[in-house]
Formats: structure tokens, C-alpha cells, sequence
């Protein structure tokens, strides 16, 4: 067994490995390979090996450099995504207790608090104040 792991460490060397975006690409694989099992798609079947095959490419490529840039691409579309959703989930949470108004003026985004009536709204940008039911 100790043998066995000492090649492949051996073999591994130099090579790029497993990463965010070969983790993702691999869920995906699986998820598409177990949906054939529902859904017999040949289409399905031939796009999962793809991306399988895509995936054993990329850990056992040399290109080190070529490699980590695919990956830093996918941080940031991955990051990107979060923070909107963790946005729309504050902004689902927030709508209990608040309401978001625009000033007529300027656009600027206002936060004020639900269930107080009508109320004078100053814009904290342009100074100007409007009327809104809360």
C-alpha cells in the first residue's frame, strides 16, 4: 500500500492535481451520469464523459500556469454568484422590517423602516425630501 502511494506521489509530480474548478467539473459529471439513469439521453451520457474526460485532462496536466488561470476564472464567476445570492437572501431577510425607496432626484437607493405611515423621506445625497407610505 505505502509502495502503491509512493509511485503515484511520484507520478503526480509536476502536475497540476485537484482544484476548485476540477471539483465542481466532476460534481457536475456525476450529476449528469446519475441523470441518465432517469433520463435516457444519449446526448446527456456523451456531454458526462466529456466533461469527465475534460476533468482527468486538467489533473494531469503539466501546464501549471494555464491551469491555475482556468481556476481563478471560476473563483470569480464562483464569487460573484455568492455574493448576489448572499444579497438576495439579506435583502429577503431585510423586507420584513424595511422597505427601499428611490429618490426621485438622484436615484439614490433609501432604507426606511415598515409599518410607520406616511413620512417625510430626505434623500442623504441630494438633500431633497419626498413623501412615501411606508
Amino acid at each position: 500500500m505505502n509502495n502503491f502511494r509512493n509511485k503515484f506521489a511520484s507520478f503526480m509530480y509536476g502536475r497540476y492535481g485537484m482544484d476548485q474548478f476540477s471539483r465542481f467539473t466532476s460534481i457536475v459529471c456525476m450529476v449528469l451520469l446519475v441523470l441518465t439513469l432517469f433520463i435516457h439521453n444519449s446526448a446527456v451520457y456523451f456531454i458526462a464523459i466529456l466533461l469527465l474526460i475534460y476533468t482527468y485532462f486538467r489533473v494531469f496536466s503539466r501546464n501549471i500556469s494555464k491551469r491555475s488561470k482556468e481556476n481563478q476564472r471560476y473563483l470569480n464567476i464562483y464569487y460573484k454568484c455568492q455574493g448576489k445570492l448572499n444579497y438576495l437572501k439579506a435583502r429577503i431577510k431585510d423586507g420584513k422590517t424595511h422597505r427601499i425607496f428611490k429618490c426621485p432626484n438622484c436615484n439614490q437607493k433609501i432604507r426606511v423602516p415598515k409599518g410607520k405611515g406616511k413620512i417625510s423621506i430626505k434623500c442623504p445625497k441630494c438633500r431633497i425630501e419626498f413623501i412615501k407610505r411606508t
